[in-house]
């Protein structure tokens, strides 16, 4: 009988130490360092003396722990792009929901990267620091149990392309202090280099003749939208933002600022040097850059003619409409993405959101419905779980539907959204510019129904694809057309919808959604951290008391 009892104990231990999933530690130290991606020294943001930073490399439920230690002479915050933090806005690392961490400080993250897979990056949201480095690749591998609808590959390739300014991150924030936009970037980078770099004739990666590998391309960049193509190699997209895509074969890709895709490439062309290549779209002039990719038994250089990019938004808004979410492979769960049909669900509200530009005083602006975001001294996320938002801001000062005329004016305060926990909304971004836009929202991953030019009216409908629309984070809005997306509103906390383009998120093309647990229920949303960084009005206050079970 006693052995029966012990035998059962440590079953039941075994099962105790099971039941949580793996951590993975990580401590950065983040720094200023000299990099000269396009030739010219200048100050960059490094981590652990990387540029760009370390990749996280993580499995789907996986807990990260990232001590940052802020060695710059500024606060200084990451998020997280595209993680979903579910019930753990504590984490987004915005200066909506977290105090930033003050120099000569470190804060810890902590947070589950929960029922996702897919390729995703970091970054910083503080001050101009992003136009600096300290972004980095994060990818989230599915579980061993959880079939993937494609072969291993050989290896796994993380590149991060984005345009780049030669000027410091502080001179460019002074630009957009004194009401100047920034202009034209002064070249396009691939994991850090240029074709300006030293020793940019060398392979960053390798291929084996008939091995085929997977490239993880997100667009970490500025402003520009990049087209990303390899020489004399075809892609095979597989993955999109979290998502498996319906696996169609590209010779190009427009990836626009924010986004992220997975492909398959297969080394089957003679071995020798081939170039990766990215260049602007939508830009009177084209910048380009290149990176080698060189195959292990070939020595000769890659080729000097660099295949061509697409031209005009129209090739790219009908690459957008051939992307289609795999309704028969698994997500992060066993069961199929296209179990969720997200098209039967009713909408319960309608979020019609137009982007303008316009002064405030002689200096420039961007606005969402007529209000430029200002983010205040206390996150918004603070004042309203420590029950102060009166202190700091107000919900809902912006309509659901602005008036159709442009609006020439803007307003500069807090924008918050009060959103019903588990309601199913449509929202609608609407571009009158003529510049390509795109959009970011934290917490959530959305469905990308449509885009179409002109503007959007209720007949649109339509014409939305409410079968196989590719669940992702980030959406881009062509000049002078819509996009709509949809999503259930069920993960609750204070969550950013952004521009993309950091001039824009800088100078208030941005707001947050406020999605409140009614039944303060840790179902719903995790208390504050122990560790969390207190500023601003609550600065002195006594914490709330914690949500229960």
């Amino acid at each position: 009988m006693a052995c029966i009892v012990i035998a059962v104990l440590v079953c039941l231990s075994v099962a105790v130490v099971r039941a949580e999933d793996p951590y993975l530690f990580f401590t950065w130290n983040v720094t200023y360092g000299t990099i000269s991606p396009l030739g010219v020294s200048q100050q960059g943001i490094l981590i652990n003396g990387e540029f760009p930073g370390p990749n996280i490399n993580s499995t789907t439920n996986n807990n990260i722990v990232v001590n940052v230690h802020n060695n710059l002479d500024q606060p200084f915050l990451i998020t997280w792009h595209g993680v979903q933090q579910r019930k753990n806005s504590w984490q987004d690392g915005t200066p909506g929901t977290n105090c930033p961490i003050p120099p000569g400080k470190n804060y810890t993250y902590h947070f589950q990267v929960k029922d996702q897979i897919g390729s995703y990056f970091y970054y910083p949201t503080t001050a101009m620091h992003r136009a600096a480095g300290g972004f980095g690749g994060l990818r989230i591998n599915s579980r061993l149990l959880i079939p993937v609808p494609y072969a291993d590959p050989e290896d796994d390739y993380t590149v991060l392309i984005g345009d780049w300014y030669s000027k410091s991150h502080t001179q460019l924030k002074s630009f957009l202090d004194g009401g100047r936009a920034l202009g034209r970037p002064d070249g396009v980078l691939i994991n850090g280099k240029s074709s300006k770099s030293k020793d940019n004739d060398k392979p960053i990666f390798t291929m084996k003749p008939g091995k085929t590998y997977k490239y993880r391309i997100c667009n970490v960049g500025l402003k520009n939208s990049l087209n990303f193509r390899i020489q004399g190699h075809k892609m095979k997209l597989v993955e999109m933002e979290g998502s498996h895509t319906v696996q169609n074969i590209y010779e190009s890709l427009d990836a626009h600022v924010g986004q992220c895709y997975g492909v398959l490439v297969t080394a089957d062309q003679p071995p020798k040097d081939y170039y990766m290549v990215a260049s602007t779209r939508f830009t009177k002039s084209v910048l380009t850059t290149t990176a080698v990719i060189g195959y292990t038994t070939g020595k000769d250089p890659a080729s000097p003619d660099i295949p061509e990019a697409p031209v005009g938004w129209a090739w790219s808004l009908n690459q957008f409409r051939s992307f289609r979410w795999n309704l028969t492979a698994s997500a992060a769960r066993p069961n199929p993405q296209g179990s969720y049909h997200y098209g039967d669900i009713n909408i319960t509200r309608t979020i019609k959101l137009v982007n303008s530009a316009s002064r405030s005083n002689g200096k420039l602006r961007y606005a969402i419905n007529g209000v430029s975001h200002v983010d205040p001294d206390t996150p918004l996320k603070l004042a309203e779980y420590y029950e102060a938002p009166d202190k700091v801001f107000k919900y809902d000062i912006i309509p659901d539907s602005p008036p159709e005329t442009d609006v020439a004016t803007v307003t500069m305060e807090p924008n918050v959204a009060n959103l019903t926990h588990r309601t199913y909304i449509e929202i609608i971004f609407e571009n009158h510019e003529k510049s390509v836009q795109s959009y970011h929202l934290s917490g959530y991953s959305f469905f990308a129904v449509g885009i179409e030019p002109g503007k959007w009216t209720p007949e649109k409908r339509k014409n939305y694809n409410l079968l196989d629309a590719v669940s992702r984070h980030t959406i881009q809005v062509f000049p002078k057309t819509w996009a709509a997306i949809m999503t259930s509103f069920d993960n609750c906390g204070m969550w950013n919808l952004r521009s993309e383009a950091i001039e824009r998120r800088y100078l208030g093309q941005q707001m947050y959604l406020s999605v409140i647990s009614p039944e303060r229920s840790l179902r719903d949303e995790y208390n504050i951290p122990d560790n969390a960084l207190l500023c601003g009005v609550v600065k002195d206050l006594p914490k709330p008391p914690p949500y229960t079970i």
